[in-house]
């Protein structure tokens, strides 16, 4: 029997509802349960709503994780978590949310399907992700834009105070 292929996955979590730091235990818990081993965190990181103009803050974290799930059945697993922990889907793009889990990279592979595509495609414009990226994986090489996520951090124009509220 052949060995199970390991993924290395980078999963951007974040949430402004409920007990936020709660939500984010909760998702992490789940994600080892359902999905892989956590290799590295973030510190958690808050910031005003990105795209709506909701006043409660988010609290946003990233984590790599190995996996050997393919894409699909990634995400499959990743709505299935959102869902037990309340996050209620709307029409409205950026709504107010327990949690949300994306999926920012898998392994170096470009996806563009009807419900996926990784790279995650606003990534390098959102400081709330580019920030807990680079604090755990500065040197990653985004596949698509050829640079590391120091430098899309760099000239990244987003202007959304990002503060550390938690080192992890």
């Amino acid at each position: 029997m052949g060995k199970d292929v390991m993924n290395v996955v980078f999963l951007g979590l974040g949430g402004n509802m409920g007990n936020r730091l709660e939500n984010l235990s909760k998702t992490i818990e789940a994600l080892e349960k359902d999905c892989g081993e956590i290799i590295k965190r973030s510190g958690i990181y808050e910031t005003d709503a990105w795209g709506s103009n909701s006043k409660k803050k988010y609290l946003n974290q990233v984590v790599q994780i190995s996996t050997i799930l393919s894409p699909e059945n990634l995400l499959e697993k990743l709505l299935k978590i959102e869902e037990k922990l309340g996050r209620k889907r709307s029409e409205e793009q950026n709504s107010d949310r327990t949690v949300d889990i994306d999926i920012l990279f898998f392994n170096a592979d470009i996806i563009n399907s009807k419900n996926l595509q990784i790279p995650h495609p606003r990534l390098y414009s959102r400081k709330f992700v580019l920030i807990p990226l680079t604090e755990i994986a500065n040197d990653l090489v985004h596949p698509i834009l050829k640079v590391t996520m120091e430098e899309l951090l760099k000239n990244c124009k987003d202007t959304l105070a990002v503060k550390l509220v938690k080192k992890v």
